[in-house]
């Protein structure tokens, strides 16, 4: 039996024992065969000396056998690292940080205790997942969409706390939450927001209540245990359209990032987009190759003008009022106007609700609140899993071209060959800014998998240096990126230390998540 850190095989063994007299013995797993299923199925230390596999799981079913939980991991030390549905593959799935750590397994915790579809919200259980709610939903027939991420096989309350990103205009998941419950370390049961009021009407339609506003402490932080979360919805809209920017030159990218900002700053533009080289993903043929290669935006330029291939292109996605979103597309098309040689073109438009039949022809069914796990395919034959690297990056074309001479050199680096054609998407998901999303590709192999992280590690400096933080990133380099958040001295991290000490003090829950650890295990880890 695997044994958590500083803890003695005697008094963990004690620990699982209270631990099945909580919960009951089939919940409680610490067989080798239990604890594989929750190591990291896409980890890039994998077989590493450095590979964290956790001592054991349990699995509560409600608040009370949490509260019970916890009072035991307190007594004995245990350090509990807590997932919804352990589904956040490319980010360090259901394993812990701390190698020993006993799994907080939520995921029998399924219930949706609420859809509301008049004013359009959710109150769900972290173990929901986007196919339980969907399901839920659409068997009502209720006209509310719900925002899956790709995949859609995780949690909405675990997506949201990671401040994951979908593709309708309910994009930006943490942004959607509305109310939550909290268990705390000590088993005070904490509502936020309206929650806090009893008996309160609108706890998913108000979320700041009274005083200071807290919610955005428990995302990303390992400072409690969310165990409900009220979440906005999408109205189902009456209709879709779509349609594609493109422009013939390479600096046409400057103008269009600019006309791009204005639009989604004034809310012309509300859904997730990507802006992309198309040069990059045609099949090429021996010119276009050599073109690639060369480094010459001039040629490729002439190409382009030649195959009626634009240099750069941002698809448009519009969501409302037919009347409305026709009259955006139109007004959005005036506006890239300036730009010389721009050209348009249509893309689907659908009116809602779809039938089956219409789903059933639908490539990609996510931009339309369904949920999919067809992202899978982007992993590829040579690689078993991936490992995500997301930037933050400002909205300007100026940004946008010297994150793909960043991006370039790391392809290089990892034996791909690059050019001039910008192979990178930026994305944009959240608020006012893009994010660069880099699948590094995980095998199983420990040689290349160290040299994988070494190159990401260089590239967590290369773009600190340019100003630009990751928002999200994988367990083994949750400590590499907090260290880049260094303003005054690493004043932030020191706050949240702070209140980690205050609310933790026997530092149990998620030592380490997102560089935050417990005062016991501070100095080991600095």
């Amino acid at each position: 039996m695997r044994v958590p850190p500083g803890v003695s095989a005697a008094d963990f063994s004690a620990a699982v024992k209270e631990f099945e007299a909580a919960i009951g013995k089939e919940w409680v797993f610490t067989s080798d065969e239990d604890i594989d299923t929750y190591r990291d199925a896409y980890s890039p230390v994998w077989h590493d000396e450095e590979e964290p596999i956790p001592s054991g799981a349990v699995a509560p079913d409600g608040v009370e056998q949490i509260q019970a939980i916890l009072k035991i991991a307190n007594r004995y030390k245990i350090p509990l690292w807590t997932v919804s549905t352990g589904k956040n593959l490319g980010y360090g799935g259901a394993a812990p940080l701390l190698s020993g750590s006993m799994v907080l397994d939520l995921k029998r915790m399924n219930r949706v205790l609420e859809v509301n579809d008049k004013n359009h919200y959710a109150l769900v259980e972290p173990g929901v997942s986007y196919f339980d709610l969907y399901r839920y939903i659409h068997e009502r027939n209720l006209r509310v969409w719900i925002d899956p991420p790709d995949p859609g096989w995780g949690s909405p309350v675990g997506n949201s706390l990671e401040r994951g990103g979908g593709r309708t205009p309910m994009r930006e998941h943490f942004a959607a939450v509305c109310g939550m419950e909290v268990v705390l370390a000590n088993g005070e049961v904490v509502r936020t927001g309206m929650g806090a009021l009893p008996g309160s009407k609108t706890w998913q339609q108000f979320k700041y209540g009274f005083g200071p506003y807290l919610d955005g402490m428990f995302s990303q932080s390992n400072l409690g245990v969310v165990t409900k979360m009220g979440i906005w919805l999408l109205p189902e809209p009456e209709a879709y359209l779509s349609g594609t920017v493109m422009v013939p030159k390479h600096d046409d990218l400057i103008p269009m990032i600019e006309i791009f900002a204005n639009l989604v700053a004034s809310g012309t533009v509300q859904a997730t987009t990507q802006v992309t080289s198309p040069l990059a993903y045609v099949p090429a043929d021996p010119e276009l190759t050599a073109l690639r290669a060369s480094g010459s935006t001039k040629g490729l330029e002439e190409y382009g003008a030649k195959k009626n291939i634009a240099y750069w292109s941002v698809p448009l996605p519009f969501y409302g009022p037919a009347k409305v979103i026709a009259a955006q597309w139109e007004w959005v098309k005036e506006k890239f106007s300036v730009i010389q040689g721009v050209r348009f073109e249509e893309g689907p438009s659908y009116r809602f609700p779809l039938s089956p039949e219409e789903v059933a022809k639908i490539a990609d069914p996510v931009p339309f609140g369904i949920p999919s796990l067809q992202m899978f395919g982007v992993i590829g034959r040579n690689a078993t899993g991936h490992l995500g690297f997301s930037p933050i990056i400002p909205m300007t074309g100026e940004a946008v071209l010297e994150s793909q001479q960043v991006f370039e050199k790391v392809y290089r680096d990892l034996g791909s060959p690059g050019g001039a054609a910008a192979s990178f998407p930026v994305f944009w998901y959240f608020g006012r800014a893009f994010v660069n999303i880099y699948l590094f590709p995980i095998v199983r192999d420990v040689e290349k998998n160290r040299q994988t992280r070494a190159v990401y590690r260089r590239l967590i400096r290369d773009c600190a240096e340019r100003g630009w933080g990751e928002y999200r990133t994988h367990t083994t380099f949750m400590g590499d990126i907090a260290a880049t958040y260094s303003y005054n001295n690493h004043a932030l991290l020191r706050l949240h230390e702070t209140i980690k000490d205050a609310l933790d003090p026997n530092g149990i829950l998620s030592p380490g998540k997102n560089g935050v650890w417990p005062k016991s295990m501070r100095k080991a880890k600095a």
